[in-house]
């Protein structure tokens, strides 16, 4: 019979590595989102500013959400794929 503590350091162990996937990606998309969101108030606020820089930003937080959801999809076919047994 596993003791408890032993249960609750496989069970931190196992929650750390899926904490851990993805982890670049969610940076990336993080700073995307903060570059999209300057250069949409870049094109928004400053009068010589081109107008591609609001579709640009636009496009820029899409794709940072699109690496958010990403992470969020390949977590989830992990936890399917290797669910957390304690007997194991």
């Amino acid at each position: 019979m596993i003791d408890d503590s032993a249960l609750n350091t496989r069970r931190a162990a196992y929650a750390d590595t899926i904490r851990s996937l993805g982890r670049r990606e969610r940076g990336i998309g993080f700073a995307a989102c903060l570059l999209g969101a300057l250069l949409l108030i870049w094109g928004r606020t400053v009068v010589g500013a081109p107008q591609w820089a609001v579709v640009a930003g636009l496009v820029t937080i899409a794709a940072g959400w699109l690496l958010f959801a990403y992470v969020i999809v390949r977590r989830t076919r992990y936890v399917r794929a290797h669910p957390f047994d304690p007997q194991s």
